[in-house]
């Protein structure tokens, strides 16, 4: 059974800079909103941060509220160790831990630290706003993340250098995959 790294966190949390470190230590990686922004493109619907959302609501409508956690184990068959980049809710959670051996780690940081973030990265589906961004917030926690973050085996806290989270993730993972101690507790 595939030993399931769930990453959870809001918005320009540092989500990436996890699943970016787990690539650079030869894991595979899934990114839940890519599966969004891929159904977008089949559906030719433009990336806004509104469209995106909305698109991730009628999804979850439409198909079941794990559609997304589907899409994204079929992406990693016959992996040992994967990460999953961007777990919203307690159905997409659940939905791993019956196919797979999960651990949680969810990434905090302030709103004001994640809104300058997010307004530097500058994806298509970035806030440029307060407004959009608080918006966005309020969607994420409609769909659940606040109790998926709060069940979270490890949390990491992102208020530092990019650096830093990049050291406590790289000791983190090292110590999980090579010594094989997880902080599950199943």
């Amino acid at each position: 059974m595939v030993l399931l790294f769930c990453i959870t966190g809001m918005p320009g949390s540092g989500k990436s800079v996890i699943s970016e470190t787990a690539k650079s230590l030869g894991m595979k990686v899934v990114v839940m909103g890519d599966i969004i922004r891929e159904e977008a493109e089949a559906r030719g619907i433009k990336k806004t941060p509104a469209s995106l959302g909305e698109l991730m609501l009628s999804l979850r409508k439409e198909e079941g509220n794990d559609i997304v956690a589907k899409r994204c184990l079929s992406k990693i068959s016959g992996a040992k160790f994967a990460v999953i980049e961007g777990v919203r809710s307690l159905e997409e959670l659940n939905y791993f831990k019956r196919n797979a051996k999960v651990v949680l780690l969810a990434v905090h940081a302030s709103p004001n630290t994640r809104f300058q973030r997010l307004l530097k990265r500058g994806r298509p589906d970035d806030p440029k706003d307060l407004k959009t961004f608080e918006e966005r917030d309020m969607r994420e926690l409609h769909v659940g993340i606040g109790s998926v973050i709060a069940l979270a085996d490890k949390v990491f806290i992102n208020e530092g250098t990019i650096e830093e989270l990049i050291k406590s993730v790289r000791e983190f993972f090292e110590r999980e995959i090579r010594g094989g101690q997880s902080v599950s507790p199943g």
